[in-house]
């Protein structure tokens, strides 16, 4: 299932708080090499983790991680304001109704469908916050990812060249693209709504509606 959660209450589920961090390890730091931190405890985190951001999660029925993304407003720090402007002509990127994403991960093993799942859970940020996009950093590898999800971004500026090009680009999904979405995901639209439901309630959902 999907899961919306602040890094404040992320700690109420310590399974997949644990199992989260040490998959980025075992993705950014081992997979990819990135020079990335890990702690003492296997957990890959940084200074972006302690901004409170929202984690959009895939829990596996065991309660673990199986993917996950995280977001924080333009508005605020972000990391492609701070390290990747370069990839945007030098410009920061701030605007309300765009929101980072960050460390899109997938837990080794993780079932081809859980990529889509997290970018249908993008999708429904999308709609029901007011959101116009959402920006990324990514590598020529998750090209390939977005490509057979069938979401891929609009590019605002790339550096380097085959595997070592990295990209910055905009999210959007179209009804027809998140409809393509949920289907390669095997989730209906209305779970996706359900689960997005049960993390911001009645509501927030009847006046983004």
């Amino acid at each position: 299932m999907l899961r919306y959660l602040s890094a404040d209450a992320l700690a109420r589920f310590p399974k997949l708080q644990d199992t989260m961090f040490r998959d980025r390890a075992a993705q950014f730091s081992e997979r990819l090499g990135w020079a990335v931190s890990v702690n003492a405890s296997g957990h890959e985190r940084d200074q972006y983790d302690d901004l409170n951001p929202l984690y959009v999660i895939w829990q596996q029925p065991d309660g673990s991680h199986g993917g996950s993304m995280r977001f924080l407003p333009t508005t605020g720090r972000c990391m492609m304001n701070e390290h990747f402007r370069h990839l945007n002509t030098g410009k920061s990127l701030q605007d309300p109704a765009i929101w980072e994403c960050t460390r899109f991960c997938l837990s080794p093993g993780a079932a081809p469908q859980v990529a889509a799942a997290l970018m249908l859970a993008g999708g429904e940020l999308l709609s029901r916050k007011g959101l116009t996009h959402f920006a990324g950093v990514f590598d020529a590898n998750m090209e390939r990812v977005y490509r057979r999800i069938g979401s891929c971004p609009q590019l605002l500026g790339s550096a380097g060249e085959g595997r070592t090009r990295v990209s910055l680009g905009l999210w959007t999904l179209s009804p027809r693209a998140r409809a393509q979405v949920a289907r390669r995901a095997g989730i209906s639209e209305a779970l996706s709504y359900l689960w997005y439901r049960r993390a911001f309630g009645e509501s927030t959902l009847n006046a983004a509606a």
